[in-house]
């Protein structure tokens, strides 16, 4: 009984301090080839990386269509001030 209760905490606990999970998008896909049609991985930030990942095992490296990138910064614009003597 105090096993189950201690893990009930312990599972409240993560669900209440847990950070929300996020899908990550990054701007490259490798495509591998294979006897069963291959597999996808649109885990890569650079051509490089993917080009290394499919290096001997076959595929081809291809921009991700669904990736967006990630908002830039935003500059507030500083109000003018007239010096008026």
């Amino acid at each position: 009984m105090k096993a189950s209760i201690f893990a009930f905490g312990i599972f409240l606990a993560a669900a209440v301090l847990g950070t929300p999970a996020q899908a990550q998008n990054y701007p490259w896909c490798a495509y591998y080839s294979g006897r069963d049609g291959g597999g996808e991985n649109c885990g890569f930030t650079t051509r490089e990386q993917c080009m290394a990942t499919i290096s001997g095992i076959g595929g081809f490296c291809n921009r991700n269509t669904q990736y967006v990138p990630p908002p830039g910064p935003t500059y507030r614009r500083r109000p003018r001030y007239n010096a008026q003597e």
